[in-house]
C-alpha cells in the first residue's frame, strides 16, 4: 500500500514548501484541496494554470504523488444555483486535476447532515448533477471519484451500486471509501461483516481509501482519535487490501501532526 494524507491537515503553505514538508514527513502522496492547502488560493475561483504547473512540478520534484484532487461539492442540493456552481466547479477541477497529474478528482454528494427523508429527496438532484459532470469526465478522459457518506444522498451500499450502474462508466466513475463515514450505528454494527459486504460488492470500483478513527462522546458527538484508538475495526479491510489492492493509496484524514509518525506506522501495518 501507499501512504498519504490530506495535505491541509498541515495547514496552508506555499506550494513548494508543502511538497517538501510532505516528503520530509515520509508520505508517498497527498490529497490536495487547493483552497485549503495553499496560500494565495482561497477559493476554486482563485486557481490559475500557473498554480497547477507549480504544483505539478513541485510534487514531482519531491516524489510526492497526488492520488486525489479534492473538490467536495454540494451536488444534491435542491437549489438550482447551488447545484450549478457545484457542477461547473467540478468540471473545472477535472481539467486542473488532469493537468497536475492527479489520479482522480474526489467529491462527496452534499454538505449538510441530512435526515433520511432528505437524503432520498436530494438523490435525483445528485444524479442529475453527477451525469452532467460525467459528460466532461468522459470527454477529457479524467476520473471522478465519489465518496459515500451515510448522511448524504449517496448514503449506503445499495444507493452506491445503483448510482454506478446508472452512470455505467466504471473507467471514469470511481469510489473513495471512508469506513468512518459509513458507520451509522457503530454500537450495533458487526463491522467485520459490514466491511466484507461493502468490499465484496463495491471493491472493484474503489481507487482510494480514507483512513481515520473516532469515538463518540456522552451525547454521541464525534471526537477524532489517533488511528487504532477509536471505534473503527480495520481487520477485514486490511485483509481485503492484502488480497485485492496491494497498491492502493491509504490517505489519512484528520491527522494530528504531533502523532503523524505513529499514524503512518499504523497505516503501514494495514
Amino acid at each position: 500500500m501507499k501512504i498519504g494524507v490530506h495535505a491541509h491537515d498541515y495547514g496552508k503553505h506555499n506550494i513548494e514548501e508543502l511538497a517538501s514538508l510532505l516528503r520530509e514527513e515520509g508520505y508517498d502522496g497527498a490529497q490536495l484541496a487547493l483552497p485549503k492547502a495553499f496560500k494565495k488560493i482561497d477559493s476554486y475561483g482563485d486557481i490559475r494554470l500557473s498554480h497547477i504547473e507549480r504544483i505539478r512540478r513541485a510534487f514531482e520534484e519531491n516524489q510526492v504523488e497526488i492520488p486525489v484532487m479534492g473538490c467536495y461539492m454540494d451536488l444534491g442540493n435542491p437549489d438550482h444555483s447551488v447545484r450549478q456552481y457545484a457542477v461547473e466547479t467540478l468540471k473545472s477541477c477535472l481539467h486542473y486535476g488532469k493537468e497536475m497529474g492527479a489520479g482522480v478528482v474526489g467529491t462527496e454528494t452534499a454538505y449538510p447532515h441530512l435526515s433520511r427523508e432528505d437524503r432520498a429527496a436530494w438523490r435525483p438532484y445528485m444524479m442529475d448533477s453527477l451525469k452532467r459532470v460525467m459528460e466532461e469526465a468522459q470527454r477529457i478522459d479524467m476520473k471522478l471519484a465519489i465518496e459515500p457518506v451515510y448522511w448524504h444522498p449517496l448514503t449506503d451500499l445499495e444507493t452506491t451500486l445503483e448510482t454506478i450502474r446508472a452512470v455505467d462508466d466504471p473507467e471514469h466513475l470511481r469510489l473513495i471509501f471512508d469506513a468512518s463515514n459509513l458507520l451509522e450505528y457503530p454500537e450495533s454494527t458487526d463491522q467485520d461483516a459490514y466491511w466484507n459486504q461493502w468490499l465484496a460488492s463495491a471493491g472493484t470500483y474503489i481507487d482510494v481509501m480514507h483512513i481515520k478513527d473516532y469515538s463518540l462522546g456522552k451525547d454521541r458527538e464525534y471526537q477524532p482519535r489517533q488511528l487504532g484508538e477509536g471505534i473503527l475495526r480495520y481487520k477485514e479491510i486490511s485483509r481485503w487490501l492484502h488480497e485485492q489492492k496491494t497498491d492502493m493509496y491509504l490517505l489519512q484524514e484528520e491527522m494530528n501532526p504531533a502523532s503523524a509518525g505513529a499514524d503512518i506506522e499504523f497505516m503501514r501495518r494495514l
